[in-house]
């Protein structure tokens, strides 16, 4: 990374130190290593790569930039450390917290196209091909990048910056909201950002504003003890199958709608709704068809994805069904899943369901809540907080167009882990990758186009931050 300097001091100067960055070869060689460092968090015996990551790789890179670096333990056991920058120039001027992970899945390597390796970082045209080049070692690869193009240009960053590393987000982050809990002087913050998941379209940049919550839970029924003869019994007795068939149907319409009160929003708030009028969904090249019936009538796709609930059937099983016999089975068993915004409360989620089951005549489905694993909660920042309008005209300002804003991610992301430890602070989350990544499966790649754009608008961004004349609507910041 080499020693830091004073360079061009105005906003142009940075950016073309960045596009030099990137087109030298710098950004890819330092991608490369990372890369190369099997940091898989589903497998402990990858205790070497992870601390490899850590004190090999992300720690010198944050200590040359004048940073003070700690590995954390994670309060969690069955959780990863957690590494932790930070650079206090002035506790008079606001300070950015950045998130990002270390960590990724399994790499598959078997499974990926001849000449290709997880673990080694491959050009072809515009794709860089390697486990974690997009989730998420490219894209907080391009945040510390960032970082160092507007010290290398103002000689300070004018701000004061903790870089949050978490080793274990593919895992589920175990820990990290205890750790986020327990420390938040230590993580004091006025905006969060955040660089994970895919662009909403390849050709335009976007914020997102948050993410949708899931719920798991499992509907069950239990009749009887063992199978009876379908033959002798096949009529008589109650099929649990059918039931909880017959009970799914009554969550949902033929078409989608969800028919349990109290799971869907009264309506979309109209700040929402008016920025998702201006999003698009563009599933890809490779996506199926959607259907433009399902779900909630009235509502568009992106109302639809981003600003309601959905409910999906995750797994379904009665019977044997790897080895059918003819016999009336004893129990059914359904996985299912919802997603929601925070326009709902998680909380009535169940009890609700179980209301409605009663209503319709299926006192026998019982409804089972899961471990908290199989649950996290929606956030959104405020479309209207300054932090918003102040990311918008920064990265219209660098690409020459406003980014588009999204109230929430369709996926998850920690948002609210942040919001509920650290006061509620704005939270940004500015992707560098596209939803043909090809993320957790084999032939990972990100965009060369893309990481390009990612380092001059971060670049742009946090030197736009140093020029802030206090907090982003003159209140009091945070050291």
């Amino acid at each position: 990374m080499g020693c830091l300097s004073m360079g061009n001091s105005d906003r142009a100067g940075a950016l073309r130190g960045a596009e030099t960055h990137f087109d030298d070869g710098h950004f890819k060689d330092t991608l490369s290593r990372r890369v190369a460092i099997p940091t898989t968090s589903a497998e402990k015996s990858s205790a070497p790569a992870m601390q490899r990551y850590m004190d090999d790789e992300i720690g010198p890179a944050l200590k040359a930039m004048g940073y003070e670096v700690e590995a954390y333990e994670n309060p969690d056991p069955s959780g990863w450390p957690i590494l932790l920058g930070t650079r206090i120039e002035d506790t008079a001027r606001p300070t950015l917290l950045t998130y990002g992970h270390g960590d990724v899945v399994v790499g598959l390597d078997d499974q990926w196209t001849d000449g290709l390796s997880p673990w080694t970082l491959a050009k072809d045209g515009e794709r860089w091909y390697g486990r974690g080049t997009a989730d998420n070692k490219g894209q907080h690869s391009i945040v510390m990048a960032g970082l160092e193009q507007v010290l290398e240009a103002r000689g300070q960053h004018g701000f004061n910056s903790k870089i949050l590393i978490d080793m274990g987000e593919e895992i589920g982050s175990p820990g990290l909201d205890i750790f986020v809990r327990d420390n938040p002087e230590l993580l004091a913050a006025d905006v969060l950002v955040g660089s994970d998941g895919p662009r909403m379209v390849v050709e335009r940049p976007d914020v997102k504003l948050g993410n949708r919550g899931a719920l798991s839970f499992d509907l069950r029924v239990d009749l009887r003890e063992g199978s009876r003869h379908s033959g002798h019994w096949g009529g008589v007795l109650t099929d649990p199958g059918i039931v909880l068939g017959h009970a799914l149907a009554s969550i949902c319409d033929r078409k989608g709608r969800i028919l349990v009160p109290g799971w869907t929003p009264q309506e979309i708030p109209a700040n929402v709704k008016s920025l998702l009028a201006e999003c698009r969904v563009s599933p890809g090249n490779d996506f199926p068809e959607i259907d433009p019936g399902w779900g909630e009538p009235g509502l568009s796709r992106e109302e639809k994805m981003f600003g309601w609930t959905s409910f999906i059937v995750l797994a379904f099983e009665t019977g044997e069904p790897a080895n059918p016999v003819n016999g009336v089975a004893p129990n059914a068993w359904a996985r299912c899943q919802l997603r929601f915004t925070m326009d709902v409360d998680p909380n009535d989620f169940l009890p609700q369901l179980r209301q409605h089951l009663d209503a319709e005549g299926f006192p026998e489905v019982e409804v089972v809540a899961l471990e908290d694993d199989c649950f996290f909660p929606a956030h959104r920042t405020d479309p209207d907080h300054p932090a918003v309008d102040w990311a918008r005209r920064s990265i219209a300002e660098t690409m020459g167009e406003a980014p588009l804003i999204v109230p929430n991610s369709a996926g998850g992301l920690p948002s609210r882990t942040f919001a509920d430890g650290l006061g509620n602070l704005p939270i940004l989350w500015i992707p560098h990758s596209y939803t043909g990544c090809k993320q957790h499966g084999p032939n990972e790649h990100v965009l060369e186009p893309l990481m390009r754009d990612g380092l001059r608008i971060m670049t742009g961004l946090f030197w736009d931050l140093g020029e802030l004349d206090g907090g982003f609507d003159g209140r009091a910041v945070s050291g």
